[in-house]
């Protein structure tokens, strides 16, 4: 099954968290609550920026950390190529603030 997906928010601070889910809208609600992710108690989520989709758990945590391990650079450059899925998503509110 392919239904989890790896994004990518930015942060009021300008950092870019990145996690999966198989359900995009509760996450975010989450995040914009400042639920479930530790990272979000010191910044706030302002605009989702990047999602990736066509994974499997197992395939989604391992993407999800090669991100995590890029440093800002590649990250960055992650955002504006074909990978980045964002833009496919019709109607999707990317604001998070």
């Amino acid at each position: 099954m392919s239904d989890w997906l790896v994004y990518m928010i930015r942060c009021t601070d300008d950092s870019l968290y990145t996690g999966i889910t198989n359900n995009l809208q509760r996450r975010m609600t989450q995040h914009v609550a400042l639920r479930g992710a530790r990272y979000f108690r010191v910044r706030k989520p302002q605009e989702l920026v990047y999602i990736e989709r066509g994974h499997d758990r197992s395939s989604a945590s391992k993407r999800e950390a090669r991100i995590k391990s890029m440093d800002r650079a590649a990250k960055v450059l992650l955002l504006g190529s074909g990978e980045n899925e964002i833009s496919t998503l019709e109607g999707l509110d990317t604001s998070l603030s």
